[in-house]
């Protein structure tokens, strides 16, 4: 996932390369680290109706399963994270809501909805399957690189860990009790909420994750204003020029043309990551313009805040920092802070706070607060006059 920062006292927004975040109003300068949120649609998932025999499987039965699904190439239904998941068998997926959005934002996404994958390994263990996708989430021979073989110091380990980075996932498709004898294509039915065997392309693969007016718009190949990038790709595939611009307020344009004369050419425009404008021109007739959004408040209701992102203010100041900040101020004045003057009530007149220092820093006007002493001296008292005006030593009459 993309991290995001915003600083500033007014709207910011929060460009992330993969989705779109609307960051707020804030009060004060802050700066957010972090991806800014997760689509709902994707962090929960409708469990799948799928009937199960009672017979557990035997061995025969798990070698069609791995000549049925090795090598299996599907399309991703929601972003897979570079680490383990666990989908229960006609049941919910682990994790899911705030804990899946936090899982893509610390391992990181291996493939993002409408991408294709592949099952590069397949294990039985108990009651459950376990799949492995893009070579899953971990390096291979991790544990027998550590042991070597040999006399002395001419020594060889068992196996060499690659040098590749792993991208994968790893899905644990998980039964109640032992793993029922299953066909392959009842497999592919149970594990259709995170990967979708049966799409033809990888447009429509990502579509069947859309609300209907968005896949009805891809699947006939129209922009809406409000969609991001990978939207506009589905729907028209890559455009025959991109060029930049600037508007009047001096932002970056990224503009997409499709067609060419004497074909309708038409103009897709993005600010950041989404569609603020699109023109459709045709030989012979006016420019159609389009610059209201046509998304039906899908980003502003489909969001799952991520509990990895922390906003830091200055200083993160309590309740009680505030209501002091809050608190009425009287008029500027001379008098000490907390001095009140006669005839006043401190009650309703307004009174002058005094200034919050550090806590390891002595307030000035604290009780006992004085300049240190120099170092090697002692204070010397203040020398006292005598009630004649004389100091002491000095002799009667001498000036």
């Amino acid at each position: 996932m993309e991290r995001a920062i915003r600083f500033g006292k007014a709207v910011a927004l929060a460009a992330v390369f993969t989705g779109c975040a609307i960051a707020g109003a804030v009060s004060a300068q802050v700066f957010v680290v972090g991806s800014a949120h997760v689509e709902k649609r994707y962090a929960t998932i409708t469990p799948t109706t799928v009937a199960l025999s009672h017979e557990p499987i035997n061995e025969l039965g798990r070698g069609e399963l791995i000549r049925h699904l090795q090598s299996e190439q599907g399309f991703a239904v929601r972003p897979l994270p570079i680490a383990v998941i666990t989908l229960h068998a006609n049941g919910p997926m682990d994790p899911s809501g705030r804990q899946y959005v936090h899982l893509l934002d610390t391992k990181g996404t291996s493939v993002t909805p409408g991408r294709r994958v592949e099952i590069t390994a397949i294990r039985f263990h108990r009651n459950e399957i376990i799949f492995d996708l893009n070579g899953g989430p971990f390096h291979k021979h991790r544990f027998l690189s550590h042991v070597s073989l040999g006399v002395g110091n001419a020594t060889t380990p068992l196996s060499q860990d690659s040098l590749t980075v792993p991208a994968g996932t790893r899905i644990i498709l998980q039964f109640q009790s032992a793993i029922p004898n299953i066909s392959g294509e009842q497999v592919q039915a149970l594990l259709k909420p995170l990967v979708d065997f049966e799409s033809k392309s990888p447009a429509q693969a990502y579509a069947e994750t859309l609300p209907p007016f968005l896949r009805k718009a891809i699947d006939e190949h129209r922009v809406l204003v409000g969609m991001d990038r990978d939207m506009v790709l589905y729907a028209k595939g890559e455009p025959i020029q991109r060029f930049r611009e600037t508007d009047s307020k001096g932002q970056p344009i990224v503009t997409w043309v499709y067609g060419k004369v004497p074909h309708p050419v038409e103009f897709v425009r993005f600010a950041g990551p989404l569609v603020v404008r699109d023109d459709l021109a045709r030989v012979g007739q006016p420019m159609i313009v389009r610059t209201a959004s046509e998304m039906q408040g899908y980003w502003g209701s489909t969001a799952v805040p991520n509990p990895n992102v922390h906003v830091v203010e200055l200083g993160d100041p309590s309740a009680s920092d505030v209501s002091l900040d809050n608190a009425p101020r009287g008029a500027p004045s001379l008098r000490k802070p907390g001095e009140q003057l006669p005839g006043e009530n401190s009650r309703t007149t307004p009174q002058m706070r005094p200034v919050r220092y550090p806590k390891d820093m002595q307030q000035p006007g604290d009780p006992g607060d004085s300049p240190p002493p120099t170092p090697g001296t002692a204070p010397q008292p203040a020398p006292a006059e005598s009630p004649s005006g004389q100091q002491p030593g000095q002799a009667p009459g001498q000036p």
